[in-house]
């Protein structure tokens, strides 16, 4: 899962990003709320550590935004400033959920924890055509055999983003902005990589769902059997 920190304390910044990285999060920091604003309406993180005091745009016109645009992303607010009244204005704007400066860092990662464990819970195995992700096991299923394959890290999140959009022209662009987000230089034959590990293990399950490339566009996720849905 991606979390994007908007906070301008660069050390702190880079203190919270190393300790989610430790627990396996992919990370990625905005230090101004231009940049954090930008980021957030990309809508590719699971959840977002926003804070108040910002250089810009403060952190409670992001949110605003954040909810104008349908973005799904959790958000955490993160802020020394601790009365009532600034905790309500959060919360009523749609803040997941508030820590105040000075915070220890396993309180922050046990928030963000349950966020998106609430997230997890929520989500249901994904299907297209013949095969099934299975979300919990990070394993390909094909539902007509039973025949199985294990998937993990960037081929997961790649297969994932594909069933989410079945059927859909996916550009490259955004692919490295969905899986790799602000990292994603000289990604290229990575991709391509991934891809052609991804198609394997689908040969490989005996799946009638293809990932093709669509020259100088993008690729698509289809099924060659056209009566399968």
């Amino acid at each position: 899962m991606r979390i994007l920190i908007v906070e301008d304390e660069k050390t702190l910044a880079e203190l919270v990003a190393n300790r989610l990285k430790k627990e396996k999060y992919l990370v990625d920091i905005s230090n101004d709320g231009e940049d954090g604003l930008y980021n957030a309406l990309m809508d590719v993180y699971d959840l977002i550590i926003l804070d108040i005091m910002l250089p810009g745009i403060d952190g409670i016109e992001i949110l605003k935004q954040i909810k104008e645009n349908n973005i799904k992303a959790k958000v955490i607010m993160l802020t020394a400033k601790s009365e009532l009244e600034d905790k309500l204005l959060g919360f009523n704007e749609g803040a997941n959920d508030y820590v105040g400066k000075p915070f220890h860092i396993a309180e922050l990662i046990a928030r963000v924890n349950v966020q998106l464990r609430t997230n997890q819970i929520k989500e249901k195995n994904l299907e297209f055509g013949d095969i099934i992700l299975d979300l919990k096991a990070s394993d390909i299923i094909n539902k007509n055999t039973t025949e199985r394959i294990n998937i993990i890290n960037k081929e997961f999140q790649l297969l994932e983003y594909f069933m989410n959009n079945p059927n859909q022209i996916l550009s490259k662009e955004m692919i490295y902005d969905k899986v790799w987000g602000l990292d994603n230089n000289s990604l290229s034959n990575n991709l391509e990589a991934y891809l052609s590990f991804i198609r394997k293990k689908l040969k490989l399950i005996n799946s009638n769902v293809q990932i093709k490339s669509l020259r100088n566009i993008g690729y698509k996720m289809e099924c060659n059997n056209e009566e399968t849905k």
